[in-house]
Parts: structure tokens; sequence; C-alpha cells
């Protein structure tokens, strides 16, 4: 794929980021797709819309949703937190690369004593933590996550039961709509090269390496 089109990506979402030749985690080629967590992909066009002035990314790996949304929202400010030292740097990489850096703060773990009135202001926060936001998000321990819209990966394939749990902690707060996944991805306007390829092939480009159910939650508070 990078032979044939190089690392821009050409569809999806983010559709004109500069990309990288790897990712520091997940799949790749199906973020150089555009194809890559598909069934999110209207509600990215939701959040772009709104008069956000911070987008709170825990999690950003190499800034996939960091350096996109900073791109596509360009009055926002984006924070980016991630524990990996490599993931940080491909990030600042990324932003530089698609000429954000002067609207993207990248930083390493952020606690839950972090989650104050003063960081979530005017904010939305996009979660992807491998299962330690059952941990990270709970209002009765951080109350100011009440009043703050949410994007979060449920990461029910590691920790069965974690949606519900989920759920039952935001219901009161926020209008919750849970995105499942099928796996299955349409190619928007697919390169002709890519017809070539072997059915097997074009279904491994897409393939997200996904073990199990991580369903989306998009959470808008009340």
């Amino acid at each position: 794929l990078i032979s044939q089109e190089g690392t821009s990506i050409r569809r999806g979402p983010f559709s004109g980021m500069e990309f990288l030749e790897k990712s520091a985690e997940g799949c790749h080629v199906a973020k150089l797709l555009g194809t890559y967590e598909q069934p999110l992909h209207e509600h990215i066009d939701w959040v772009v819309k709104q008069p956000y002035r911070k987008i709170i990314n825990i999690g950003c790996a190499e800034g996939y949703y960091a350096v996109g949304l900073a791109m596509r929202m360009q009055q926002t400010k984006v924070l980016a937190f991630d524990i990996d030292l490599k993931a940080q740097e491909s990030c600042q990489y990324l932003a530089k690369k698609n000429k954000v850096s002067d609207r993207l703060v990248i930083s390493g773990e952020l606690k839950q004593n972090d989650l104050t009135d003063d960081l979530l202001s005017d904010a939305i926060m996009f979660c992807d933590i491998e299962g330690a936001e059952l941990d990270l998000l709970d209002p009765s321990k951080a109350p100011a996550i009440r009043f703050v819209d949410i994007v979060v990966e449920s990461h029910e394939c590691l920790v069965p039961g974690i949606t519900e749990k989920l759920k039952e902690r935001f219901n009161e707060s926020h209008n919750i709509v849970e995105i499942q996944d099928d796996g299955l991805r349409t190619i928007e306007k697919p390169p002709k090269w890519f017809a070539g390829l072997s059915h097997l092939d074009q279904l491994l480009a897409t393939w997200e390496w996904r073990s199990g159910p991580t369903p989306w939650l998009v959470m808008k508070k009340k």
C-alpha cells in the first residue's frame, strides 16, 4: 500500500493527514486506507462540528485521533496522553508533520485526580486505554466527568462486563449510544491496485487485530 500510495490518508474522517510508516499501537493498514474504526466515523464528523475548546485524548498512541482532530478543528487545543514514551515521540512527530504542534500538548499518564473541572471545561474526552477505562472513569471518585462529553472504547474482550458497568455509572448524567463493531468495512473509492489483491489480502488490509468485542460508548452530558 505504501509503495502505491505513500503514507497519505486519502479516505475517511482524517483524509489528507500525512501519516506514518508504522503505527505505535494496533493495526496500521486500516488507518492508511481510512477504514479504521469505521462505525465511529459519523460520530467523529459530529464532534468536529461542535464548539469544543479542548480535546482530551487519553491513550493517544501515535496520534491518529489527536492529530486528526487537531487538523479538522483548527480552533481547538488537543491534550494528548500516553504512558508509552515511544508513542509520545511518534505523536509529536506526526503533529509536526501535519503542522499542528502549536495546538497539541503531549503528556504521560493522566491520573484520576487530574480530571478536574478546570481541565474538562469546554472539552470532550476520547479514551482508549485497553481496559483501564474502568478504573479511570469513575464519577464517584472524579465528579467532574459527570459534566463532560465522553467517547470511550470499552474493552469488553479484556474486561468482561465493563460496558454495562460504564453505562450504569453514567446513565443518570449522560445520554449514551453504544456502537457495536461487526468488523465489516467498506472502502470509499478503493484504489485500482487494491482490486488486484486476493480476497484474503483485501480482508487482512482492513482487519484491526481485535480478539473480541470492543464497543464504543458515545456519552453526551445531559
